[in-house]
């Protein structure tokens, strides 16, 4: 695993964190709930490439 993969999920952690921190202090509630879904949504695409790519070099080390 690549430590720039790592640096892209943690700095979408805090930019989305900040936000919602932004918007709860605001009083916008729902917004903040829909940004902190769309974030977890968001890094969990990121994570989809790099599962398909485990199971890509499993089978290559087992020969499946």
């Amino acid at each position: 695993m690549d430590v720039t993969f790592l640096l892209k999920i943690a700095g979408a952690g805090f930019l989305i964190a900040a936000a919602y921190q932004l918007l709860q202090k605001s009083g916008r509630d729902e917004m903040a709930l829909m940004l902190s879904l769309g974030g977890i949504v968001a890094v969990l695409l990121f994570l989809v490439g790099k599962v398909g790519e485990l199971f890509v070099e499993i089978r290559t080390v087992f020969g499946l």
